[in-house]
């Protein structure tokens, strides 16, 4: 509430103090621009809800931008996307695997797939690579439905997905069983190793997606992007009503964070405010967030 407060307060403050602000352009910048943040904070809540955390979708979302432009070259990029999609998938189920196998921390696991698959990008590209089909950018990351973004509709339409999912499906009420109560869960039946696997494989898929789809709005694939990207994902959670330890957040309160730090950048870059300061106010914001948080419990 007072976040939401602050927010209101920056959004009044900027309107009045840059004309550029309430733009039909920076509408549609900021519509563009919460697209990646979104889809990982989304698959971030879902791994929160289990009590877990998933540190590696950054790379994640780095290695599938570069598969989706890389693979181009041979095929397709109508075939490139899947193929970079079901990257994504398989590389949360490994996650998800371990750590329901061997009873491993997320923390752990995700920090070492990090960095493993933050490698794995540069041993297959260590230079940018631009797609080699126009059709690429033009259908997707550029392209608009009359002044709304294709890549602001995909995300769009991913949140009801997810609120689904999470409220409405087996494997998301369990995943809040599992973040309040894993034992529990586990006595009464339920296979945890299977819905932690799907957990994680969700939010695999949609870091790949987010790595697609900022690919082909900026023209260009690296292997360095996606870096701290986890960072923000977790501030959107936290800020949205979730909890670090498990047992909460929902679909529509992430897009409330997701839209809150969206602002918060926006306001910060149109007076020209060093990206080390924005990243000092993102940890802080966190910090803020967690401890509001547990005065409230």
């Amino acid at each position: 509430m007072l976040f939401g407060l602050a927010v209101l307060i920056l959004v009044a403050f900027a309107a009045s103090a840059s004309d550029a602000f309430l733009t039909e352009r920076n509408f549609v910048n900021v519509s563009r621009q919460i697209v990646t943040n979104g889809l990982l904070s989304l698959g971030m809540l879902i791994v929160i809800r289990t009590g877990g955390i998933d540190l590696s979708v950054g790379s994640v979302l780095a290695l599938a931008g570069l598969l989706a432009t890389g693979l181009q070259t041979n095929m397709h990029f109508s075939l490139a996307i899947p193929v970079a999609l079901a990257m994504g998938l398989c590389l949360g189920v490994v996650n998800g695997w371990l750590i329901a196998r061997f009873d491993l921390q997320p923390f752990i696991v995700t920090l070492a797939t990090m960095g493993s698959l933050r490698g794995l990008t540069y041993v297959y590209s260590d230079t940018p690579l631009y797609p080699k089909d126009e059709l690429f950018r033009g259908l997707i990351g550029g392209a608009f439905i009359g002044p709304v973004p294709v890549t602001f509709i995909v995300f769009a339409l991913v949140v009801p997905i997810v609120w689904f999912y999470l409220n409405h499906t087996v494997s998301g009420r369990a995943a809040f069983a599992l973040g309040v109560n894993k034992e529990a869960v586990r006595l009464a039946g339920v296979d945890v190793r299977r819905h932690l696997i799907l957990a994680y494989g969700a939010c695999g898929l949609l870091a790949a997606l987010a790595g697609v789809l900022l690919s082909s709005r900026v023209g260009i694939a690296q292997p360095s992007v996606g870096a701290g990207y986890e960072l923000d994902a977790i501030a959107a959670v936290v800020i949205g009503g979730g909890l670090l330890g498990g047992g909460g957040g929902t679909a529509i309160g992430v897009l409330g964070g997701v839209l809150a730090l969206a602002v918060v950048d926006n306001v910060l870059n149109l007076f020209n405010v060093d990206s080390y300061y924005q990243q000092l106010l993102k940890g802080l914001i966190i910090l803020a967030a967690v401890l509001a948080r547990r005065k409230r419990a």
